[in-house]
Parts: C-alpha cells; structure tokens; sequence
C-alpha cells in the first residue's frame, strides 16, 4: 500500500483529506507541524508528502528543502498562497504539484493517483530497510557506511528478500528467483546454508527463519 504523509495544521481539512484518502487505498499518516512531520518522515518513507505552507513552527518551504537534500519524495504543497512568486519558489524548491485553497478534493485526489502511477512506473536507485542499502547501479550493499563484502548469490539472495519484505518466502520460492532452478537437482542445505552466511554478514533483527515454511525478511524496506 502506497504512503502518504499530510501535513496540515487545520484540523478539520486534514481528516476530511485524511479519509477520503484513505478510503482511496492509501496508507495516511498526519501531522501538524513540521516537527510531527519530519519524525513520520524517517519513520514511514512515504511515496508522497502532502504539504501546508503556513504552519505554527516552521514553514512548509523550509521543510521541503529539507527533504530534497535527501530524498526524491514527491511533493505537493496546498496552500492559500496564491501569487506567482509564492508558486515559483515552491518549484524551485522542488515541489512536484501546487495547489491553493479552496480546492476541490475530488481534484486533490485525482493529482494523487497521477503522481503514484509515476511512483510506481519510476525506477528505483537505491533498496533501504534498517541500516542497509543495496545501491542498484553498483550492485553493491552496504551496512552505513560500510560497504559488505558478498557473494554474487548473496547479493542476489539479500535483494529478493528487500524486495519482498515481511512476507514468508518458501525455499523452493528463493530458488526459483536466486538460482533459477527448481530445486530437483539442487543440495537441500543450498538455501538455508546461504541464508545462514548472509544473516552472519548482515547482523540480527533482518532474516528469521519461519518453522515448516521458510523465512521471511521482518524489517519494512523501501526504495528511492
């Protein structure tokens, strides 16, 4: 489910966006300050920031240039500014959309799907989930700053799991997708052998092992 998060110091205006997004399919989190904010950020990594400008501890403008420093999250602004300089700081800023009050929900929501169908079709450059990262363009991983030292098979066995995060993945599913075989003519101890030394690489708290089925990558991922 796609993420959203709202920032809006109006009450009333961010639950009725709230629930008409939610009622959409869209995973909402809300927030009324930017403080609230930036803490959902790092907590959630949505795909979409929807934001005030005006705002009781900082302005929205300030908390968007944040964001850009570190992350290509769309962005849109709602806002009473209405002049074209107020509009043209926002897309200097790197806003993806604008739009001023009053304005049609129904509109709002139709912007909303038009960037997350770009969300979904774009590619991703980077895999994140805890203090890991798989770098695409590398094909290299990391732990911080730390780059890890992996095969070419747990590499390969690290981004399945990332990339089908907290969801039970059978042995004989890792390697139809890892090894391309379908297990016949394959060691039985192949699997839980490499699992074995990639959880040994990566630390504790990523992979568990789940009793009679298989195993499943616990910590949410996300790309960017």
């Amino acid at each position: 489910m796609q993420k959203i998060l709202l920032l809006e110091d109006d009450r009333n205006l961010n639950q009725g966006i709230s629930l008409k997004l939610k009622k959409e399919g869209y995973e909402v989190y809300s927030a009324f300050s930017v403080g609230e904010a930036e803490a959902l950020f790092d907590a959630v990594r949505p795909d979409l920031i929807i934001s005030d400008v005006n705002l009781p501890d900082k302005s929205g403008l300030d908390f968007c240039a944040d964001i850009r420093k570190r992350s290509n999250v769309y962005l849109f602004f709602l806002t009473a500014l209405d002049s074209e300089i107020d509009m043209v700081n926002a897309y200097d800023l790197g806003a993806d959309d604008y739009v001023t009050k009053p304005f049609s929900l129904m509109v709002l929501v139709s912007k909303v799907h038009a960037v997350m169908r770009r969300a979904e079709q774009a590619p991703k450059n980077s895999l994140f989930s805890g203090e890991l990262k798989v770098s695409y363009a590398e094909m290299k991983a990391y732990c911080g700053e730390e780059q890890l030292s992996l095969s070419k098979k747990e590499l390969q066995l690290l981004i399945y799991m990332m990339e089908n995060a907290r969801q039970i993945l059978s042995k004989e599913q890792i390697l139809e997708h890892v090894w391309d075989v379908d297990g016949q003519f394959v060691d039985e101890n192949t699997v839980p052998v490499n699992i074995s030394r990639l959880k040994a690489k990566i630390g504790d708290g990523y992979i568990q092992n789940v009793r009679g089925m298989g195993y499943i990558w616990i910590q949410e991922s996300f790309g960017e």
